[in-house]
């Protein structure tokens, strides 16, 4: 990964701040609503906002001429989440492999032109997104599930939030200025103090953990959370688009916000298991 140590111009945020804040407390109580009512609405929720980012992804493929197959891919993605919610881990896996499998066998009716570009960026898909996602399911299932879901969350937008703010007021040296250029190592640093000091604090009032095993979870979910925006950034320069969509205003689409959450699910779920299971 490139780096550099050269300091960067002090420079302000580069997004409208009430108005990101304001959508972003809305959907916060959108995901509570539905996470302290009847946690399956979660799911609905999760469903209705996946199938916004499966379509914004596979229009920026679109758009570079590549042709995923869609239906397979929708039907599968959706059936991923409630059986990953009613079976666990199996129902997730196995859902993906028959996904991945017609998809594969979808697409030889297009002919083989472009044929394992477009299905290599299906399978891509599905694991990138709805097999990602389907771990926040796995997170809901347990009878703590709601609060399991909140810290999920809470620390990953933790680390966004910290990192937003101290590197736009003291970002000078940048992480990678080819992938990502506002990343710098000031705001790496504001996103993991803020991750570790919410882990600590979640952790230990909403799941009667130690507070220590807050401040592992912050401290591997700041370096996930940094992984899946710079993963974001390169589908993008790649694709050669700023956002991958634009309905969520001062945030861009519902894809550039599920980044850093894609990630670190997977990882929350490994760790809050250990930390169930050995105390």
């Amino acid at each position: 990964m490139a780096q550099s140590t050269e300091p960067t111009a002090r420079r302000n945020p580069g997004r409208n701040v009430p108005v990101a804040v304001g959508v972003g407390a809305g959907l916060g109580a959108l995901v509570l609503l539905s996470l302290y009512t009847v946690r399956q609405t979660f799911i609905v929720v999760v469903l209705i906002f996946g199938g916004v980012a499966l379509r914004e992804l596979t229009s920026a493929f679109a758009g570079r001429g590549i042709r995923v197959p869609m239906l397979p891919l929708a039907v599968g993605g959706a059936a991923m989440l409630p059986l990953a919610f009613y079976y666990g881990p199996g129902g997730l896996v196995i859902t993906l492999a028959l996904t991945v499998l017609v998809m594969l066998i979808w697409r030889m009716k297009d002919g083989s032109e472009g044929y394992v570009r477009d299905a290599t960026a299906g399978v891509f898909t599905a694991v990138y997104l709805p097999f990602l996602v389907g771990f926040a399911m796995l997170l809901l299932v347990p009878e703590d599930g709601a609060h399991q879901i909140v810290v999920f969350i809470a620390v990953t937008v933790a680390s966004d939030i910290g990192g937003f703010f101290v590197g736009a007021y003291l970002g000078k040296h940048k992480i990678a200025p080819k992938i990502s250029p506002k990343k710098t190592w000031e705001g790496f640093a504001g996103s993991a103090l803020t991750c570790m000091a919410v882990g600590a604090w979640l952790l230990h009032w909403l799941l009667d953990l130690h507070w220590w095993q807050g401040v592992l979870l912050g401290a591997c979910v700041v370096l996930t959370a940094t992984l899946g925006d710079l993963v974001e950034s390169m589908i993008k320069r790649d694709l050669g688009i700023k956002d991958l969509g634009t309905l969520l205003p001062g945030h861009g689409g519902v894809m550039d916000r599920l980044d850093s959450l894609l990630v670190t699910v997977p990882v929350v779920w490994i760790l809050l298991q250990a930390f169930h299971s050995f105390g």
